[in-house]
Parts: structure tokens; C-alpha cells; sequence
């Protein structure tokens, strides 16, 4: 069962790998349709500035999916290692990562803002309930 938690880590640095190629794909597609230098798009305000929104979309969401799963990466690791997995740690591991998956599709495609945010917000839930349980556990 230990090893159980660390698929859905897998998934969710696999997640990251799509928004991340998917971004790249807009971008350079962008830059060559519309003949960009790369010296006039050297800094993210210079970018930001120049290419549209639905472009930056999956660039905004890489850099989300870097900032909170960093404490879900952390929790995952000292589940496994301490030996504490168990099957509603596992649900709400992947219940997360279910949750980042739904934000980062509207994110990068959509932006609907009220969904967005709404699995945005239960994502958060989701892993702060699993962050309190480990601590009550452990302490």
C-alpha cells in the first residue's frame, strides 16, 4: 500500500509535463506566426505585454502547478518514508490531483473563471485536510 502514494504524485508531475509542453507549443507557434524576436520577448513583462491572454494561459497555470503541489510532493514523500499511507490518504491524494487536473483543463483552455477558481478552492481543501490529518497524526 506504500507505494499506492506515489502515483498519484507520478500523475501530477505528469500533469505538469503536459501544461509545460502544451505552453511551449502556444508559444513558439505564436512567435513564429507573428515573426517575434526572441531579444523583444526577453523578459516575462516583455512577453506578457505582447502575446495575448489565451496564449499565457498554460504558462499561468505551469506556474501554479508549481507553487501549492510543492506541499503536496512534501506530504507524499513523508507519508511513504514514515509509513503512515492508508487508503483515505490515498483517496485524497487523488481526489487533489483529480481536482488540479479539472483547474488546470479550464485553466489552459477555457478560463472560466467562477469553475476555475471553484476546483482551484477544492484542490486547496482537499490537500490542507490532508495536510491537518498527517499533523494530528504525527504530533
Amino acid at each position: 500500500m506504500q507505494d499506492s502514494i506515489l502515483q498519484p504524485s507520478v500523475a501530477l508531475m505528469l500533469l505538469t509535463f503536459v501544461v509545460w509542453v502544451y505552453m511551449y507549443i502556444l508559444r513558439l507557434k505564436w512567435i513564429a506566426q507573428n515573426d517575434e524576436s526572441a531579444e523583444h520577448l526577453n523578459t516575462p513583462e516583455k512577453l506578457n505585454a505582447v502575446v495575448p491572454e489565451r496564449i499565457n494561459r498554460p504558462s499561468n497555470n505551469f506556474k501554479n502547478l508549481c507553487e501549492l503541489p510543492i506541499i503536496f510532493y512534501a506530504l507524499c514523500v513523508f507519508l511513504y518514508v514514515l509509513n503512515l499511507v492508508d487508503q483515505l490518504f490515498i483517496a485524497l491524494a487523488w481526489a487533489f490531483v483529480g481536482l488540479r487536473l479539472v483547474h488546470s483543463s479550464i485553466h489552459c483552455v477555457v478560463n472560466n473563471v467562477p469553475l476555475r477558481f471553484a476546483s482551484y478552492l477544492f484542490s486547496c481543501l482537499v490537500l490542507w485536510a490532508m495536510v491537518f490529518r498527517f499533523a494530528i497524526i504525527i504530533l
